[in-house]
């Protein structure tokens, strides 16, 4: 069976949000690390129910679903950065993750696009 890195990627990623927002502990934060865990882990979500899709239509909706969810992550991430919630290091590391699940989307995106031509 192929190897697909943009799935495997994604669930890593999945993984590293579920424990991050495991580790914050400010109650007033749970707001913030409870969206940060929705989008995060929709990403490989999508991609996964990508793999499934009906059509090479809906196969690019999954995904550009997925890449919004990338960018709604990056989003809580730095949120909580710089409200102090979530270290530096935490920070750039998930974001460079989400950062380069993001391009892989986009070029997926415009791949499967090309290809329904």
């Amino acid at each position: 069976m192929a190897e697909n890195v943009l799935l495997d990627l994604s669930y890593e990623f999945a993984v590293a949000i579920v424990s991050l927002t495991d580790k914050i502990d400010t109650p007033k934060s749970s707001y913030m690390s409870n969206q940060l865990a929705r989008a995060g882990t929709s990403v490989g979500a999508n991609i996964h129910e990508a793999q499934y899709a009906q059509s090479r239509k809906d196969f690019v909706s999954k995904l550009e679903i997925a890449l919004k969810e990338t960018s709604e992550t990056s989003y809580w991430l730095k949120l909580l950065y710089d409200t102090g919630r979530i270290s530096q290091q935490t920070y750039t590391q998930a974001e460079a993750m989400c950062g380069k699940i993001r391009r892989l989307l986009i070029a997926s995106c415009r791949t499967a696009k090309e290809n329904a031509k």
